[in-house]
């Protein structure tokens, strides 16, 4: 379950301090662009929705929520669940099961979160420019982005919506080995907000009668 859930957690969402050496193609010169831009913010809010369904295990779930991200901390839910993370442990809430799973902080495949999916691109994907479309009225590049080692990403593509107006991810679309697709669309983003460092630390007595698992 937990595993699921921090998958689930895209806006979750990059390899922050890595950056692309020369952009030489389309794709490559927006996706450039994008990561600069997020890397030059202090702080940013997201609000998002998202879909996830597979077909093979009879899924069909759709949720909503949000995500504060302050320098390597953030906070962010997922439906009725939440993870947080200071920087050095994250602690993934699970309310219907009244359980936390507390872990050190790591840049796995799994541990994907809204600053990770800003970034997502810069290791370990090639990308590939599709064509420009439009959501609703606004203009979009649309991106593929496929593992350069197939055989050990959990992940078989991801195609990225970023606007072609002010350059910001819009919409995602991932798809996984084991038949699932996840979409997530962003429904806000503010940039440079003002966040207090206790949204960033996990307190247990908000959370009285869950059991906190050390993984």
């Amino acid at each position: 379950m937990k595993n699921s859930i921090t998958l689930l957690l895209l806006f979750a969402f990059g390899i922050w301090n890595t950056c692309f050496a020369q952009p030489a193609t389309k794709s490559d010169q927006i996706l450039f662009k994008l990561s600069k831009k997020i890397k030059g913010l202090k702080s940013f809010y997201v609000e998002y929705s998202a879909v996830v369904k597979n077909a093979d295990l009879g899924r069909n779930d759709a949720f909503s929520g949000k995500g504060w991200v302050k320098n390597n901390k953030y906070f962010a839910t997922y439906g009725t669940n939440t993870v947080i993370c200071n920087g050095l442990k994250s602690w993934s809430i699970i309310s219907k099961d009244k359980e936390v799973y507390e872990s050190d902080n790591t840049d796995d495949e799994e541990t994907i979160n809204p600053k990770k999916l800003m970034t997502i691109w810069e290791t370990g994907f090639n990308n590939k420019y599709i064509k420009l479309d439009k959501i609703g009225k606004e203009s979009v590049d649309v991106i593929d982005l496929f593992p350069k080692n197939p055989k050990k990403s959990n992940y078989k593509s991801i195609t990225v919506y970023i606007s072609s107006v002010n350059n910001e991810l819009k919409k995602a679309l991932i798809k996984t080995k084991d038949g699932t697709l996840m979409s997530y669309s962003v429904n806000k983003f503010s940039t440079n907000v003002d966040i207090s460092d206790t949204k960033f630390s996990f307190d247990r007595k908000k959370y009285p009668g869950f059991r906190v698992i050390r993984n």
